[in-house]
């Protein structure tokens, strides 16, 4: 506590006390059942309430028929939301934590599809990600929404919230409103910044008429857009601020920044800095008495307690943090820093998820959505403690045998290598991508306070399992790069793959061919960093851009980018059909044109990885009970193997 004066302080906002100053901010899990808080809400929100979190702020609830841009949105129109309401607010109230409801209608930044009613904005215009274009909204269907949020703030006082917050960020009608890049209206509802303001201030002054004094209010709003084309700066955004806090209608400012026109700054990947809208929050701060709320790539503590000890904000946002790890309040205030499982900003089991329209999870945290089972607290000893031998001490390796160990098994893990992490750490190596090893990190700084005997340098054949007598086996032995991948004579150091290049057993030449049919970071990471040593590097894709599956994690712009900055030119639509030597043969996918490629010193593959089963094969006959997780049972991402891990960790 003594390293935390500021954050582990209590905070009055408006008529609430909040505990300490760690926010709980509000995002999409895709949760919601029949557009009703659902089971799985309560129990994930719940969980970051008994972490020790002092605030939580729902995800954007919609406040109106014509705004239903996901199919998952919680609807808050009608008052069959009021039983799910109480539920979930009597289970945060347990534990001290504060809750609010955030409100919104997201405008023309959605479409029909779901509502199959036109979507409403200021002005005609299409958002760059839904497309549609928007109904421009006449004065009576203002006045009507500004009714819908009263209805709603009265049902969220029903269901007992403490507060509501409502969206004025980077996904909101009313944003829309405001900015003049989205509003181009000439009637009282546009021009002038005074104009802008009157829905806003509309809606505010509707919802306090309808919560009255008791609950708090304020908003989330948006403090740049930074859109080449002007919008709302954060000059404006400050000017914004002091006119909604002159309404006295508001107790708090919570921010956020960006738009769907730059998403990646509102979701920012572990290639944005830490921390980096704590500039505006204290600009912001810097013109109102209201508290205001810093949010965006803050995962630890001691960073959250400089921002308020620095006087840039009031109350830190903390959403993949306490995604990530729900108990960092706790383990902060217990001074068990070490303890604390901190977010890699990966987007990959969150954003990434979200994205593509499957529910909230987390890379690093197999709990996530699934806290009802696998929550704080669920994990029981094993009625017959059990000798478990793993082989391979990759993220699945590591997790079973933490898992295992905690149930009281005896765990002896065997490495080949002088050390742990796998592919996890050889990740790490890629240009930019060093927070992805902190899954490895935290793994060992848990193993470490264990009973486990760590056999590191050692590879286990059959023999040396078997002469363990163990009752259970889990082989996870992951993958390694297709050795052929395609027809033709080569062979290293012309043709090498990415690992080699990444773990330094081969240095490439000066002019680098990479064939990319991973379409992520292995890719990218690797071209990056080949350039970052002065290499002159040509990508190939058969996929119609470099980077095809980074776009859902918010890491495409920033990654095409940075790759442009530093020369790396790219050639999409092309099969590789063979490589003699370091002359590639390829074919457009589409026009069916012969193209070679050739005058390159190294070529490089990000081809994809073959499953290294052999043990388990060679075993699984001979153990009474075996299992294999990760790579070894087919090639994935990080987050399948943790999950399978603490999947059979629990089981055996």
């Amino acid at each position: 506590m003594t390293d935390f004066n500021y954050l582990f302080s209590p905070l009055k906002i408006g008529s609430t006390v909040v505990p300490n100053r760690i926010h709980f901010a509000a995002h999409m899990t895709n949760y919601a059942e029949d557009n009703l808080i659902s089971e799985r809400h309560i129990y994930y929100y719940g969980e970051r309430a008994k972490g020790g979190c002092g605030l939580i702020t729902t995800e954007e609830m919609g406040v109106h028929p014509t705004d239903h841009p996901y199919d998952k949105l919680v609807d808050v129109y009608e008052p069959r939301v009021i039983p799910g309401f109480l539920q979930l607010t009597r289970t945060i109230h347990q534990y001290d934590t504060k809750i609010f409801a955030q409100l919104n209608h997201n405008g023309m930044q959605g479409d029909g599809k779901t509502s199959r009613l036109p979507i409403w904005g200021p002005s005609a215009g299409k958002d760059p990600i839904f497309r549609e274009t928007c109904k421009v909204m006449e004065v009576e269907e203002i006045q009507e929404c500004v009714a819908y949020f009263a209805r709603c703030a009265e049902y969220a006082v029903q269901g007992g919230f403490d507060g509501i917050e409502l969206q004025l960020g980077h996904s909101s009608l009313i944003r829309q409103f405001l900015s003049p890049l989205t509003n181009h209206r000439e009637d009282e509802y546009g021009g002038d910044l005074e104009n802008r303001c009157r829905f806003a201030l509309e809606v505010i002054a509707a919802v306090r008429h309808a919560v009255g004094s008791t609950l708090s209010l304020g908003v989330r709003l948006n403090a740049d857009e930074m859109h080449p084309r002007g919008g709302i700066t954060h000059a404006d955004a400050k000017d914004i601020a002091v006119r909604l806090e002159a309404s006295g209608h508001l107790d708090f400012m919570d921010l956020s920044l960006g738009t769907f026109y730059n998403l990646f700054l509102v979701e920012g990947s572990m290639h944005t800095p830490l921390a980096y809208t704590a500039p505006l929050s204290a600009g912001i701060r810097s013109v109102i008495k209201l508290p205001v709320y810093c949010t965006n790539r803050i995962n630890d503590p001691h960073l959250a307690e400089k921002i308020l000890a620095d006087g840039q904000a009031d109350m830190i946002g903390m959403v993949r943090a306490l995604i990530c790890d729900p108990e960092l309040p706790n383990k902060a205030m217990e001074g068990r820093l070490e303890d604390i499982r901190n977010c890699i900003a990966c987007n990959q089991g969150c954003i990434g998820r979200m994205g593509l329209g499957y529910r909230l999870g987390c890379l690093h945290n197999p709990a996530v959505g699934e806290e009802k089972e696998l929550g704080i607290g669920t994990l029981r000893p094993a009625a017959t403690p059990k000798k478990v031998v793993v082989v391979g001490g990759g993220p699945a390796g590591l997790e079973v045998a933490r898992v295992a160990t905690l149930r009281r098994h005896a765990v002896t893990l065997f490495e080949q290598k002088a050390d742990v992490g796998g592919q996890n750490i050889i990740a790490g190596k890629a240009a930019g991508r060093q927070e992805i090893t902190g899954v490895t990190r935290w793994l060992v700084s848990q193993l470490n306070k264990l009973e486990i005997d760590m056999r590191l340098g050692i590879t286990a054949d059959e023999t040396a399992v078997l002469n363990e007598q163990p009752d259970v086996v889990v082989i996870a032995t992951g993958s390694t790069p297709k050795p052929r991948p395609f027809a033709g004579e080569y062979e290293a150091p012309q043709v090498v793959n990415t690992v080699q290049i990444l773990t330094g057993e081969y240095e490439a030449g000066a002019k680098v061919l990479l064939i990319d049919l991973d379409g992520h970071h292995q890719a990218t990471g690797t071209a990056e960093l080949l350039a970052d040593q002065g290499k002159q590097v040509h990508m190939l894709m058969a996929s119609l851009f470099v980077g095809s599956a980074l776009g859902p994690l918010q890491d495409l712009y920033l990654t095409r980018q940075r790759l442009a900055r530093k020369g790396v030119t790219f050639t999409p639509d092309i099969a590789v059909m063979e490589i003699q030597g370091t002359l590639v043969k390829g074919l457009n996918v589409y026009s069916n044109a012969l193209i070679d490629f050739d005058g390159y010193d190294t070529v490089v593959l990000a081809a994809g990885n073959v499953a290294s089963d052999a043990l388990y094969f060679a075993l699984k006959d001979k153990v009474k009970e075996i299992y294999r997780v990760g790579d070894c049972v087919s090639p994935r991402k990080t987050d399948m193997a943790i999950i399978e891990g603490h999947r059979i960790g629990r089981m055996i």
